[in-house]
């Protein structure tokens, strides 16, 4: 592992681009807002788990292949940008859980696990993740201290916590913003507006170019 000083530059780089509302603040938000807390924070560490695997696959090379060929590209691109719009519809469709209440909101494990795997695609399914990991990245590698990939790796997994840890905060935030709304019909409106974004999150991610 490269030293002190590369390590704590790279937490530096990375929190100032983490603290800046994305595309992943853009989804916990909307979470928030549709479901409240609970799901909010599963989709933030959800997010997080795909986010490390975005930058494993760099790590590995896959990265190089989607910078290389506009074919993956679209690929991951217009899977993960369907993927989004499908939340934002379900969402929408879901009447009874943008009615839910904090205690009301299901807590069964199958209902967690769901929702971990539905940040997780969303995490994994982002091309420009990948293409972010494969430029930064290798910055803060130092060949003369061991892997190169088991260094990426580690980079990528300290990317991912502190990603999980801010987007936690937000969807907290805007969670707590929609559990103010005790009647139904504001509720609702702040619901519908969560599932809007998420819509329009993944219009945008489709209608985004390659840097």
């Amino acid at each position: 592992m490269s030293d002190t000083a590369h390590f704590l530059a790279f937490i530096a780089a990375s929190l100032i681009l983490i603290l800046i509302p994305g595309p992943s603040v853009m989804f916990t938000v909307s979470r928030a807002l549709i479901y409240g807390r609970r799901q909010a924070v599963l989709t933030a560490w959800g997010n997080a788990a795909g986010t490390f695997c975005a930058s494993a696959l760099a790590a590995v090379g896959l990265g190089a292949l989607i910078q290389e060929s506009a074919l993956a590209f679209a690929i991951v691109k217009y899977a993960g940008a369907a993927y989004l719009i499908y939340l934002g519809v379900k969402a929408f469709r879901d009447r009874k859980g943008l009615m839910a209440t904090p205690d009301e909101e299901t807590a069964t494990p199958k209902r967690a696990l769901a929702t971990l795997a539905e940040g997780f695609m969303v995490g994994l399914l982002n091309p420009k993740t990948i293409l972010f990991f494969l430029a930064i990245l290798p910055q803060f590698v130092d060949r003369t201290a061991g892997s190169a990939t088991m260094q990426m790796l580690i980079l990528g997994g300290t990317f991912a916590m502190l990603a999980a840890l801010c987007d936690t905060v937000w969807g907290l935030i805007a969670s707590a913003v929609r559990d103010v709304f005790k009647r139904p019909k504001p509720k609702l409106v702040l619901a519908r507006t969560g599932g809007t974004a998420m819509i329009g999150l993944g219009i945008a991610a489709a209608a985004g170019e390659r840097a």
